[in-house]
């Protein structure tokens, strides 16, 4: 089953693309949210109407609308898929694809995938084993891309040979084989904290912050969709425990999580501080509640454990170590200095300055910073999609 998956089913120019119909529609019985992208030359095959019936959305193939303004945006659209899959693929995408030309909305959804691409090309027999079009297969097989072989068999010309496209049945359990090999992730322990703290102050108040633990959350739950057995050590959080972990932990204090952390952090392959912890606590825990005072009262504060430093003295030549950065002032500054300080290898930025970013929302916005300066930065985007980009960062980094 598909079930969940998001695949985006570019069609160009081919008398193939017929065949796309009934691949939507099977996609769709599978489970599958399936997104059609169509060149222009595509829709002399088949048009936007069925496909865009079968799939349940609107067919794209323009970056913009005109006349409404709507906008389609390939980097969005490349972050949002779990596989892009070009069915058919004519020799002019193959050589387009291959070569980085980006002259239409599906060639900029390719060139921004973040996730496995698959082409099955469909072409005469002449077109497919020239040698142009082998040079362009063998390019693309060389950045990782899957190529899905034509069958053969009796083509559009009258000629009989290599060239047709795999039938809608094959493509379908193809898919399924990719998205299993391709987990990016499969058998890496990844360790990853979220959320606040709670420091106590008595036994019914505390020292904390305002995270909700959504971006640990979400980036837990990538992982482990990415085949990753993920330990998501949470502190105080209203959020349920994503699928697929290998273990979920409940903690309340920063010495607790570090605790936990330390345990889990010997034999992980990568660690991601995502959680907000207190950085004071107070020196003494009250044992009964404390009663309010006419003139105000003092609390002696101590630090807590830092987490991620300590754990960072720790890290061995093949850990991955990715830490947050929640700034008001010298953002880039203070960002990169945990770089060092750290030992991260990453440091994922955000700024509360931006609108509805970093704490309490459902979206952020960061930049993410390597030692050689800034490696990538988002729009403000749902933080699952965020958590996508920096999955995409950490693969580049293990591979």
């Amino acid at each position: 089953m598909l079930q969940g998956k998001k695949i985006i089913l570019g069609i160009t120019g081919s008398i193939a693309a017929y065949k796309t119909a009934i691949l939507t529609r099977l996609l769709v019985k599978e489970g599958a949210e399936v997104q059609v992208i169509m060149t222009e030359d595509a829709k002399e095959f088949i048009t936007p109407l069925t496909l865009s019936t079968l799939s349940n959305n609107p067919v794209l193939s323009i970056f913009s609308n005109k006349e409404t303004g709507e906008w389609n945006n390939h980097v969005d659209l490349g972050i949002w898929a779990d596989l892009l899959l070009i069915a058919p693929a004519s020799a002019n995408t193959l050589g387009k694809c291959a070569n980085g030309i980006c002259d239409n909305l599906l060639l900029a959804t390719y060139l921004s995938a973040k996730c496995p691409v698959a082409f099955a090309p469909a072409m005469d027999l002449d077109m497919y084993k020239h040698p142009t079009t082998l040079s362009n297969i063998k390019k693309l097989e060389s950045f990782g891309n899957k190529i899905i072989e034509a069958e053969s068999g009796e083509l559009a010309s009258g000629l009989e040979g290599q060239g047709r496209m795999q039938e809608p049945e094959v493509l379908v359990e193809e898919i399924k084989k990719i998205l299993d090999l391709k987990k990016k992730f499969k058998g890496k322990k990844v360790v990853i904290t979220a959320g606040p703290t709670h420091e106590a102050i008595d036994p019914v108040r505390f020292v904390g912050n305002h995270s909700s633990g959504k971006m640990g959350y979400a980036l837990a739950e990538e992982f482990a969709s990415e085949g990753a057995e993920v330990t998501l050590i949470s502190g105080p959080s209203s959020l349920k425990a994503p699928q697929n972990l290998s273990e979920f932990i409940s903690v309340k204090s920063a010495q607790d999580m570090y605790e936990k952390a330390d345990q889990a952090y010997t034999n992980s392959d990568i660690a991601i501080f995502a959680a907000a912890v207190a950085d004071y606590r107070p020196k003494t825990v009250a044992k009964e509640k404390i009663k309010k005072k006419e003139n105000g009262m003092t609390i002696d504060m101590e630090k807590t454990v830092d987490i991620a430093k300590s754990l960072g003295q720790k890290k061995k030549s093949n850990q991955i170590n990715i830490g947050f950065a929640l700034e008001t002032e010298n953002e880039e500054q203070n960002a990169q200095k945990k770089l060092e300080n750290k030992n991260f290898d990453l440091v994922v930025l955000n700024s509360l300055r931006d609108e509805k970013a970093a704490f309490g929302h459902d979206t952020n916005k960061v930049k993410i910073y390597s030692s050689d300066g800034l490696v990538e930065e988002s729009p403000l985007l749902s933080k699952k999609e965020v958590a996508k980009i920096i999955l995409h960062q950490v693969y580049n980094l293990s591979n």
